[in-house]
């Protein structure tokens, strides 16, 4: 199975609608969400089961357990994250600050206190005649590295046949970002044509660099800015990076994902756009050599 992996350096510049357009395009048989954190291509990807559902475990948490506590504070007063509060004589852990370090339990003189596995999150995959693998991470939980190679574990075990996964990533250069980059075959960046898009590229660029990544870009909205847009095709050419092609600012595109769909359903300049982008990527995707740069 070949692995094509969409990101963008910040969030909102239109990934997670170009994975969608792919998928579609391709008619894939597996794709994933990998942006744990706020996963949103289960909104326009037509699943029609209801999927497996499986818990996350990820850090340990903290546990007091009300009767043996005598509220002597060792706890509170040991903790450095904060995450000790008493109340009414009761000494309670916030789940939302709470490290896992295991302090607490050590300097409690009643053993009042256990480490326990956290309910991190929950895992989901969909199968009738497409797999598609995503998962949700709670609320100021961590290991969302561990989590999207969950993501991506079930998703090549429930399609081992699939001749090719489209891979929706999270934004930015964290945890989650490298562990999606882990294993893939291209990688395609979503850049948009300003100041802090061109920064954000240059950014997810070179973490791709480190992790030895194959890597294109394309632009979504490059009429925007055009000025920017040019500054991003010299950009690709001094550092030979391949360019897959422009998308522009269509109208369309909010009122289509806003219904559920993607844009390979509507008849649009966007649509067009995407087609020519995806034709490029795949291409680029079938050459088995790594782009140096």
């Amino acid at each position: 199975m070949k692995k094509l992996l969409i990101l963008s350096g910040k969030g909102g510049t239109g990934k997670t609608t170009v994975a969608a357009a792919f998928i579609d395009f391709l008619n894939a048989e597996a794709f994933a969400d990998c942006d744990v954190d706020a996963p949103n291509l289960h909104l326009v990807a037509g699943m029609n089961t209801l999927p497996e559902r499986w818990d996350y475990f990820g850090s340990q948490k903290a546990f007091i357990d009300p009767p043996k506590c005598v509220g002597c504070g060792a706890c509170l007063d040991n903790c450095r994250f904060d995450a000790i509060v008493l109340r009414d004589g009761i000494c309670e852990v916030d789940e939302y600050a709470c490290e896992g370090c295991g302090v607490c339990e050590y300097v409690c003189p009643q053993s009042a206190v256990t480490m326990s596995d956290d309910v991190a999150g929950e895992q989901m995959l969909y199968k009738d005649s497409r797999v598609f693998s995503t998962a949700k991470l709670k609320m100021g939980r961590g290991n969302s590295g561990k989590l999207v190679t969950g993501v991506k574990k079930a998703l090549i075990s429930a399609a081992p046949d699939s001749e090719l996964a489209v891979i929706d990533g999270s934004p930015g250069v964290g945890c989650p970002v490298i562990a999606s980059v882990s294993g893939v075959n291209l990688v395609l960046i979503v850049a948009e044509p300003s100041l802090s898009g061109i920064h954000d590229m240059e950014r997810i660029l070179k973490t791709a660099v480190i992790l030895m990544a194959k890597v294109a870009v394309c632009v979504n909205k490059y009429d925007v800015c055009m000025e920017k847009m040019e500054d991003i095709e010299r950009y690709c050419r001094e550092k030979s990076v391949p360019f897959v092609g422009r998308i522009p600012f269509d109208k369309q595109a909010s009122a289509t994902i806003n219904a559920g769909h993607s844009l390979a359903s509507v008849d649009c300049p966007a649509r067009d756009a995407l087609r020519d982008v995806f034709k490029n990527t795949i291409a680029l995707l079938r050459e088995d050599s790594y782009v140096e740069y």
